[in-house]
């Protein structure tokens, strides 16, 4: 019997010790694997992103057609005619700076002339393709202060983004292009005065429009918002068309951008004060750059077609000589 015993105590020994070495071969295996993955996680650098860097997202389009039952038509509205894009290049290879990307990753770029404290800007194509000539406006404007560097006065800086909504200009030059590649009014979704609706008698009535998911939703106009904080702008011109006048920024209307509207208007054909169709703005661009200490207007061309180029040259001037 003790023999026997000492045989069963042996067996239950090996047992005993063949679950340790199993178990701890096992715990010794998830520790190699943990150490390797902490080694490789180690050995990636930590890149810190640029908010304005972001991967491009997945583009949301927006869909071709848009019906609306019960808006009282604005008097003024145009139709547009079809135009194809022609790629922008200065011939002495000076280059814009990219401040960002739109929702479908397109640049939005700013040319600046001059290195004056002064700072003023022009900004084109908030409404896309659908007011494709505000953005041949800009490009004919960069073009000639190119050539022409002693239009800007010494003191002055001028930046002029052409083209705010490329998205909207890729897609059609037509009212399609109106909005941004989520379906937003870019000229409806900066933060002062934001509202998720309004009432469109007597507003745009082509196409349906929002506002935006929320205010400054739009990453074009958020780039915008943070280029007017950063730069601290004097005096901004926000291009639009067609044919109802001179806007000033503010509610009610700003002081110094109702001086503004009437310099431009001394030497212009626009009209101010502007046309009154009964359609209520909100969420507009000046009204966010007059809260950051811009005198500021949306300034309409005469239709959809035409630059007008000669008429702003002089507003150009008017603009670049101004003083709050």
């Amino acid at each position: 019997m003790p023999a026997q015993r000492r045989r069963e105590d042996s067996i239950w020994t090996i047992v005993v010790w063949s679950i340790n070495i199993i178990g701890g071969v096992s715990l010794l295996m998830v520790l190699i694997v943990y150490w390797s993955r902490q080694s490789a996680k180690a050995s990636q650098p930590v890149v810190m992103l640029d908010p304005q860097s972001t991967p491009y997202p997945t583009p949301t389009m927006v869909p071709t057609r848009y019906y609306l039952p019960s808006v009282t038509p604005n008097p003024l509205s145009t139709m547009v005619l079809e135009t194809t894009a022609t790629p922008f290049h200065l011939t002495n290879g000076y280059k814009p700076v990219v401040i960002g990307f739109s929702v479908e990753g397109r640049p939005l770029e700013v040319y600046a002339f001059g290195q004056g404290e002064k700072r003023d800007m022009i900004v084109g194509g908030i409404h896309g393709g659908y007011e494709w000539n505000t953005i041949a406006l800009a490009d004919q404007l960069i073009t000639y202060v190119n050539d022409n560097p002693d239009a800007i006065p010494a003191d002055v800086t001028l930046y002029i983004l052409p083209d705010m909504n490329p998205d909207g200009d890729a897609r059609s030059h037509d009212e399609w292009g109106r909005v941004n590649a989520n379906g937003a009014d870019l000229n409806r979704n900066f933060p002062i005065g934001w509202s998720p609706t309004w009432d469109r008698s007597g507003c745009y009535d082509l196409t349906l429009t929002t506002s935006g998911r929320g205010p400054g939703s739009e990453p074009e106009t958020r780039l915008v918002m943070n280029f007017l904080a950063s730069h601290k702008i004097n005096a901004l011109i926000d291009y639009h068309s067609a044919a109802l006048g001179i806007f000033p920024g503010g509610t009610p209307w700003d002081e110094a951008s109702t001086r503004l509207a009437q310099a431009l208007k001394s030497v212009t054909t626009y009209p101010f004060p502007p046309i009154n169709t009964g359609c209520i703005y909100s969420g507009t661009l000046p009204d966010y750059a007059v809260s950051e200490g811009a005198a500021a207007v949306d300034m309409e061309l005469t239709n959809h077609q035409d630059t007008d180029f000669a008429m702003n040259l002089r507003a150009l001037n008017v603009l670049v000589n101004f003083t709050k």
